[in-house]
């Protein structure tokens, strides 16, 4: 089969691999799309290569069972991936957060498992949860990391219709935010420096929209909120001036979430937290228990996720995808299979 690997230094290669073939507890997803995720231009720009399949983002059906399977799973199955593995039987395993195992874990296409970024991918099956009929395979891809990931940021918020949301970075991450939230009601602020994403999340429901560029975002936030500032925001840059901007833009009593994996930032706690009485939130990606109710979201809201995907490729074109994906004006970029 064929895989994507990196050389180090921004050059994507694809390679020849062995067939997966299931074992005990194991199974073989034939894949049908598989994401391109920010996180993994931190491994795409690095100067040392990798040896692992890259992608994160798998769905597809299953090709192969191996003995042990769920009972609820069977050949063909149309299937999302949580693409972590860990002890499995850990209280937080069995949360459904095996990227939090004491024991340590796997990430399927994140440099320590091969991932999807191939024709085949292998995963324990207890990782597999069932895609909805009404969802493609390239929104599936979607939900199974970055967006999944804003979604579930929003989620430990409880953002609704009364929220103004300032979503901080408008990447595939941030512009999944802003659909999200507006699908849950809010009103949305989106702030990036680059204008071709901005455009698009004007399209995907930003009711305002900041270059961080040009322009003081805490300040614009401010002008837009009557003075107040948001009373929820969320980080998907890791940029630490964003990450700054994330708190200081805020109104007392309001939440704030970070997403964004990124460099250390230096946050005035007195002024931006304690004195605004504030509640601060983590979120690693998801649960798989969330990664269903995320699915069940995108189908019963029928928040228009398909617009999110603005670049697609066959696995030959690879080293384009990555390139073009690397230049940040781009939405959702995925691979997808006949």
């Amino acid at each position: 089969m064929r895989g994507v690997t990196f050389k180090g230094n921004r050059e994507a290669e694809l390679r020849e691999f062995p067939d997966p073939h299931a074992g005990p507890g194991e199974a073989v997803l034939r894949i049908r799309a598989s994401g391109l995720c920010g996180t993994d231009l931190h491994r795409y720009r690095d100067a040392e290569p990798t040896e692992m399949i890259t992608g994160h983002e798998p769905c597809g059906v299953v090709e192969e069972l191996g003995p042990g399977a769920p009972p609820g799973l069977k050949l063909g199955d149309r299937v999302m991936c949580h693409h972590y593995e860990g002890c499995g039987v850990c209280e937080i395993c069995s949360m459904g957060y095996e990227q939090l195992c004491p024991q340590g874990h796997v990430t399927f296409g994140g440099g320590t498992g091969h991932g999807a970024n191939a024709d085949y991918m292998i995963c324990p099956s207890r990782t597999l949860v069932h895609l909805p009929d009404e969802l493609s395979f390239e929104e599936g891809a979607a939900i199974s990391c970055g967006t999944g990931t804003a979604w579930n940021g929003l989620n430990k918020m409880d953002v609704n219709g009364k929220d103004i949301v300032a979503v901080f970075g408008q990447g595939p991450v941030g512009l999944s935010g802003t659909l999200s939230a507006k699908a849950m009601g809010a009103r949305v602020i989106a702030i990036d420096v680059m204008d071709e994403r901005l455009r698009l999340a004007t399209e995907l429901g930003a009711d305002h929209t900041i270059n961080a560029a040009s322009n003081d975002p805490v300040q614009a936030i401010r002008d837009l909120t009557g003075g107040q500032g948001a009373t929820a925001s969320l980080e998907t840059s890791g940029n630490p001036i964003a990450r700054q901007q994330t708190l200081s833009c805020l109104r007392p009593f309001a939440r704030a979430c970070y997403v964004g994996v990124g460099g250390p930032a230096e946050i005035d706690f007195n002024r931006d937290v304690i004195f605004k009485v504030l509640t601060v939130y983590g979120s690693w990606t998801f649960s798989k228990a969330e990664l269903i109710e995320i699915a069940r979201f995108f189908v019963d809201t029928k928040a228009p996720l398909d617009r999110l995907i603005t670049h697609r490729y066959g696995l030959d074109q690879a080293i384009e995808a990555f390139q073009t994906f690397d230049g940040a004006t781009t939405g959702k970029c995925v691979f997808v299979f006949d």
